[in-house]
């Protein structure tokens, strides 16, 4: 029962990004499945309330907003970098071989315990769950099939941001940052020749219509982050929290098992709509690491992450000999 500053029926807001809609957007599943089991778990005496598609602000508001305020947020690398710059060590390429090792390295690893600690002492608010956003990030693009780092020579590609152009030029292509709203028509009048990202985007912007081929390199595992007001659950009493956490990892499980089930159908789907798929061997998917994780680290060290936060995260991921 909730006890103290919490009474009866008291109200959440969770605000995320994107769409209500759960065939577009992975983390409207798990909030959804999170405002059901919530109420389940306490009884009614928690109801959240769901802000789809930003309605209460962009990312750095909604930021603000749990950290100062009771409620909750689903934030994007957008929302958390600014307080917590630690977070793009976790988005390393080629870092996970596939989606259980992703799950174990932010389940049971320290790298993330120590991320989980950082926003909690800078910030105040708790990082409660990862959040899957779509699958792993795949390369697409419409002039040859992409199976090893050498097929990127003299190649121009779409980048989110800087550590994207650095990942493009070690394959010998270039990058460009090109705002996703305007990535289709890039991609159609040839200003870019490809782009990368999880097959729900490629879908949502319809892109297998001015892309022909479909790398799946597991790229970049696909997450955003749920965060809460750390006074709010501080003032919870214990069977209340313990509830609430129930209902989060539970939520969290069921979006996983809903996430990794609608990537092999959206492939299906994709290459239904003509796309060539490319399934690196092995030895290419070891070559695109060896080749493209050098430039990142690089970038992480530009943006003056220390070298003791990249350490920890190799280990976790098993890739230690890397961090020498």
């Amino acid at each position: 029962m909730l006890t103290g500053s919490v009474h009866a029926e008291t109200t959440v807001n969770l605000s995320y990004n994107g769409a209500p809609d759960p065939d577009k957007n992975a983390v409207h599943v798990f909030a959804t499945n999170l405002k059901d089991l919530v109420a389940e778990k306490t009884n009614g005496e928690i109801q959240l309330k769901l802000y789809p598609n930003s309605m209460l602000g962009e990312e750095q508001a909604r930021m603000e907003q749990v950290m100062n305020t009771p409620s909750l947020n689903i934030a994007s690398f957008a929302g958390m970098s600014p307080v917590v710059p630690e977070i793009y060590v976790s988005a390393i390429p080629f870092l996970f071989e596939d989606f259980e090792a992703a799950r174990t390295f932010f389940d049971e690893g320290q790298y993330w315990k120590e991320v989980e600690n950082a926003l909690r002492e800078r910030t105040g608010a708790e990082l409660l769950a990862v959040v899957e956003e779509g699958g792993f990030l795949a390369f697409t693009n419409d002039e040859r099939p992409i199976q090893a780092p050498k097929d990127f020579e003299g190649l121009r590609f779409r980048a989110m941001d800087p550590s994207q152009v650095a990942l493009y030029e070690a394959f010998g292509a270039s990058g460009t940052p090109i705002p996703w709203t305007e990535v289709y028509m890039a991609l159609r009048t040839g200003v870019a020749d490809g782009q990368m990202n999880p097959p729900m985007y490629i879908i949502l912007g319809s892109l297998y219509e001015v892309q022909d081929y479909l790398t799946l390199a597991n790229i970049q595992y696909s997450d955003q982050f749920l965060v809460g007001n750390g006074e709010m659950l501080d003032s919870w009493d214990e069977d209340t929290r313990q509830a609430f956490m129930e209902a989060v990892a539970e939520a969290n499980e069921k979006a996983r098992e809903y996430n990794e089930a609608k990537v092999d159908e959206r492939i299906a789907y994709l290459e239904e709509q003509g796309m060539e798929i490319i399934r690196p061997a092995q030895e290419d998917l070891e070559a695109f690491r060896k080749q493209g994780q050098p430039a990142y680290l690089e970038w992480l060290k530009d943006e003056g992450i220390e070298q003791r936060w990249i350490d920890m995260a190799l280990e976790d991921a098993g890739m230690s000999q890397l961090a020498q």
